[in-house]
């Protein structure tokens, strides 16, 4: 039986979809409960350094597994991650206030972030380099940022995603906190560290 040439490509089509579902199984993940979840940020002053922290988020990923073998990773398709700023804690009682009101929280709650791409590279034993880009928004001011992320796929199913990425706080148009009537002043820089963990 001869096809036409609509029906070759209709069938073309069907086995390059085919084979891609093959290849790849998108999964819904979000944020969970793991003990390991946290945020931190650590920064320089005039006295000493000092961090703050959180353990309490949310955020969902979109994440492309290997079809029939959930361990491995092969993309991250979307990842979303959203923190409550007054969830951000330290050991100075003074500092936290200072530094919620720096980060405007009256008027933004959350410090987000938004993947746009993703490149995903095995390494060994159920972990990944991600070389990503997305948009991170703090205190109202959204910008570009590219890191590489370390990607753990658990054997209970978790994805555990580590990273670290350094800025500065007036490239958001943050004024530095300031503690104890001025006599501490922060420096600009700051490190934020991060291990989220995904569940499906």
């Amino acid at each position: 039986m001869k096809l036409n040439l609509k029906q070759s490509l209709l069938l073309i089509a069907a086995f390059i979809m085919g084979y891609s579902n093959i290849l790849s199984a998108q999964s819904i993940y979000k944020i969970g409960n793991s003990k390991n979840n946290e945020l931190k940020i650590a920064g320089t002053s005039t006295l000493h350094d000092w961090t703050m922290s959180a353990k309490i988020f949310t955020g969902t990923a979109e994440l492309g597994f290997k079809s029939g073998n959930d361990n491995e990773l092969v993309s991250v398709k979307s990842l979303t991650f959203s923190l409550p700023v007054l969830n951000l804690k330290g050991s100075e009682s003074g500092l936290d206030k200072n530094a919620w009101k720096a980060l405007k929280s009256d008027q933004y709650k959350h410090i987000v972030y938004q993947l746009t791409s993703a490149t995903v590279t095995p390494d060994k034993d159920n972990k990944y380099l991600l070389k990503t880009r997305g948009n991170l928004s703090i205190a109202g001011v959204t910008k570009e940022v590219l890191m590489q992320v370390s990607g753990i796929v658990g054997k209970d199913g978790t994805i555990t995603f580590k990273g670290a990425y350094k800025l500065n706080m007036t490239d958001y148009g943050v004024k530095r906190p300031t503690f104890m009537l001025g006599a501490m002043k922060t420096g600009d820089a700051i490190t934020i560290d991060f291990t989220t963990v995904y569940e499906k």
